[in-house]
């Protein structure tokens, strides 16, 4: 069983708040997890943060037995100083042929 930290959608239309779970890879997006790890808000306060809240102590378990995050989780994961961060994705025309033919 591939364990993978996500995030699980939450909230109304149009208001989003997201759950960092663990989860089988194979379960889907708003399925069956194994543990709730904290939560993320995207939008906006008055203060003008986001606010994620992240159980530390579980993360890091769930990464020192070999779970793999999604790249949402990786990049909340770089920000609270978990995860290393990402190399950037390539967006030369090399990489769009479709842009590349216009």
């Amino acid at each position: 069983m591939v364990v993978r930290l996500r995030l699980q959608r939450w909230g109304a239309t149009h208001r989003p708040f997201y759950r960092v779970v663990a989860a089988d890879s194979k379960a889907k997006r708003d399925g069956r997890f194994i543990e709730r790890l904290g939560t993320f808000d995207p939008l906006v306060d008055h203060s003008g943060r986001k606010k994620v809240i992240l159980n530390f102590d579980r993360v890091k378990y769930w990464l020192s037995v070999g779970a793999q995050p999604s790249e949402p989780v990786s990049r909340l994961l770089y920000f609270a100083g978990l995860y290393p961060k990402l190399p950037m994705r390539d967006r030369t025309s090399s990489a769009c042929p479709k842009a590349a033919e216009k």
